[in-house]
């Protein structure tokens, strides 16, 4: 089984978030079920050297105001075509965002092009290869469903997975005859989103079959709290919906050889943990005193992420004898708020704007728990991190946080299933009293060690993951294949 995967980024070449690291650890996980799974990416500047040395499977003398090619090259394990147009993607800074932090003007040609290119591949082929499956990611790739529709040829069918449909790619329908598509596409149950046109819409509404990264987010975003305008569609097309929850790759988070760490520990070996502490608490300034639990955010600063929640329940954390370590960017306000918090609570709040991958892993295993106060989540990987590294999740009841992790009520301590705090609703009353219960539990050694132990068994890896969506691929080409 050929499966081509196009996104706007993969980890570790170039990643702005979550599903970076998505897109980077699927194809591994499906070429261990013996699938040929490549991906395609724009060449971005990070990618230019690979670019250079790479094939040429591809080319046109005008893709949107100047000449591009395809590149085909592997590196890190993965089998990369890489569209090279040095117009669209050589920029440098955020590949979304200019310099004024404003969308760069053009996202409509840069991402469509992504989008032409992988349906020529899809349909044509290229170097002798045509997947027999396109899986497109989030709105970047949204519209290759929808060129795929237009193509006279049979194209192969196509999947695409919904990360957050907070982002939808909206731009001018003047843009249509630019990107070159049909006018009969923009229509209410097509593209068109009140009156504008709508790249994940256009996926939503073309692809054959439409993934999204936990089984509670599927069923809310069929809700109009969650669903951002395109609930109803969603609805419609329910039977063609599920959640597959994200994983991690093992290789890289694994606190018993993760380079980033002061010392390597495991489920059975959990003492290397406080060294960890301790380079964590002196990294952000901290009091050195154990008084109380550990907590961190690895986070964009973001009203998403239920971060100006935090700020309000800081005094009952501190209260507490808590501490808590942040590490991220986002939200001007909000990192303002956390800096500001950081002088208010001297020894007890540290803060560091901007992000450091090597930083973020030494956190997930000095920590004792991890606070994701999202007001929603499509999945999250943060805690996954956390469980892995026995940091303890404490994390509002949403989307993949839900699906997760197993909240410490006293059921759940009873059987000895527990692996970190759940809270609903969202507010700033529910999240002092999750970091309250997060505190008793810490005070309690023998049901902390407990969880900690339980939290890094708990299956986080692709594995189960990967063979569901080689299970939707392998339905989708059945149904294909009846339908001649």
């Amino acid at each position: 089984m050929k499966i081509l995967f196009v996104a706007s980024e993969c980890a570790p070449f170039v990643k702005t978030g979550g599903l970076a690291d998505v897109i980077g650890a699927v194809p591994k996980s499906l070429s261990e079920l013996g699938a040929d799974a490549r991906v395609m990416l724009p060449a971005y500047p990070a990618l230019s050297a690979l670019a250079r040395n790479g094939k040429e499977v591809w080319n046109s003398g005008d893709l949107h105001g100047g000449p591009a090619r395809l590149v085909a090259v592997s590196s890190e394990g993965i089998d990369l075509f890489l569209l090279d147009a040095p117009h669209l993607f050589e920029r440098s800074g955020n590949i979304y965002l200019g310099a004024d932090g404003r969308d760069w003007p053009d996202n409509a040609q840069r991402f469509g092009a992504l989008s032409y290119v992988a349906a020529e591949v899809a349909t044509l082929g290229v170097d002798g290869w045509r997947p027999d499956i396109v899986h497109a990611h989030d709105w970047q790739a949204g519209l290759v469903p929808a060129y795929l529709r237009q193509r006279p040829e049979k194209t192969p069918p196509c999947v695409l997975t919904i990360h957050n449909i907070a982002f939808q790619g909206l731009f001018d329908p003047s843009l249509m005859t630019t990107l070159g598509l049909s006018s009969d596409l923009y229509t209410s149950e097509g593209m068109e989103y009140f009156g504008r046109l709508g790249f994940l819409k256009a996926g939503i509404a073309f692809c054959d079959k439409i993934t999204t990264v936990s089984p509670t987010y599927a069923r809310e975003l069929m809700l109009p709290e969650f669903g951002m305008g395109l609930e109803g569609l969603l609805r419609a097309r329910s039977a063609d919906l599920s959640g597959i929850l994200n994983g991690i790759d093992l290789d890289v988070w694994n606190p018993e050889d993760d380079p980033h760490l002061v010392s390597a520990y495991s489920v059975r070996r959990l003492k290397g943990k406080s060294a960890n502490r301790a380079e964590v608490v002196r990294r952000f300034g901290l009091d050195e005193d154990a008084g109380g639990p550990l907590f961190c955010v690895i986070s964009r600063l973001t009203t998403q992420k239920g971060l100006d929640l935090l700020l309000e329940a800081l005094p009952t954390l501190v209260a507490r004898g808590g501490k808590l370590a942040v590490l991220g960017s986002g939200d001007k306000d909000l990192e303002a708020g956390f800096v500001a918090a950081a002088h208010t609570h001297g020894g007890s709040v540290g803060v560091i704007i901007g992000y450091d991958e090597p930083l973020s892993h030494l956190m997930q295993a000095g920590s004792d728990a991890i606070l994701i106060p999202s007001r929603f989540e499509p999945c999250g990987l943060t805690q996954l991190y956390g469980l892995r590294y026995g940091t303890l999740p404490v994390v509002a009841r949403t989307g993949g946080l839900a699906d997760t992790v197993i909240d410490a009520n006293e059921a759940a301590l009873t059987a000895n299933c527990a692996t970190g705090v759940q809270f609903a609703p969202v507010t700033k009353a529910a999240l002092d009293q999750a970091i309250l219960r997060t505190c008793d539990l810490y005070d309690d050694p023998k049901t902390w060690a407990g969880m900690m132990r339980r939290a890094m068994r708990h299956p986080v890896g692709w594995d189960v993951s990967a063979q569901t969506y080689h299970d939707v691929y392998s339905d989708l080409l059945d149904t294909h294949a009846l339908q001649g």
